[in-house]
């Protein structure tokens, strides 16, 4: 039994990810002109992979999927690479 994470007291402390599914570069002139229900097109296509951050360090890539059963609806990533975490954050 891998007790390493039983003696670090920093095992059970809870961290946000964050879900990067692409950026955006509009011409501010086009950002100024944003108005409700405007569509603001992604570098990225609904079948790419996402990438998984905590601050700015990248750990994991995935693919988003939608949750089923009592969560229907719901987002969740599946994920397809992750980095060694164990070096340190």
């Amino acid at each position: 039994m891998d007790r390493s994470n039983d003696e670090n007291p920093f095992a059970q402390v809870p961290i946000e990810i964050t879900i990067s599914v692409g950026r955006a570069r509009p011409l501010v002139r086009d950002l100024l002109q944003l108005r409700q229900d405007a569509i603001l097109p992604l570098d990225r296509r609904v079948e790419d992979p996402v990438e998984l951050y905590i601050g700015d360090r990248l750990i994991a890539r995935g693919e988003l999927q939608e949750l089923e059963g009592d969560q229907a609806g719901q987002l969740a990533v599946r994920l397809t690479e992750v980095a060694n975490l164990r070096s340190g954050l």
